[in-house]
């Protein structure tokens, strides 16, 4: 940029377009891994769709080795009631419901139920696919 008698103006976008396409790509390795959610294949089923509640219910899932999942985070099958019974007490669940992969120990999902049952829960689902 000249000062004086012939002035001349020049916008240099060569930076601006750097910091642009760094931003995308810094987007595109981000976004998948914010979607990632927990690997289940649940088994089909001609019920109809469950109706959708005021409070948002909680989801376990239980995946295909066995694994007992919060909000993807992994819960030892002893803690499930005292957690579960809190979360009831303080009035933060109503009602439970269990995405178990169709190939999992039917032992472990019978062992869930048993242990919400005891932390009080009445309304128990298990979510399925719906046979197309």
């Amino acid at each position: 940029m000249k000062i004086g008698k012939d002035l001349q103006g020049d916008i240099n976008i060569i930076p601006l377009v750097d910091i642009v396409l760094v931003i995308l790509i810094i987007f595109m390795i981000t976004a998948p891994l914010l979607t990632s959610g927990i690997e289940v294949d649940l088994p089909k089923t001609k019920d109809s769709p469950l109706t959708r509640k005021e409070r948002e219910p909680l989801k376990i899932t239980i995946t295909r080795e066995g694994k007992i999942k919060i909000y993807g985070n992994e819960v030892p099958l002893e803690f499930l009631s005292s957690w579960a019974k809190e979360a009831k007490n303080k009035g933060l669940i109503e009602e439970v419901q269990i995405e178990a992969d169709k190939d999992c120990p039917y032992g472990i999902v019978a062992k869930v139920l048993s242990e919400l049952k005891k932390a009080g829960f009445k309304e128990l689902g298990l979510l399925t696919q719906p046979e197309t």
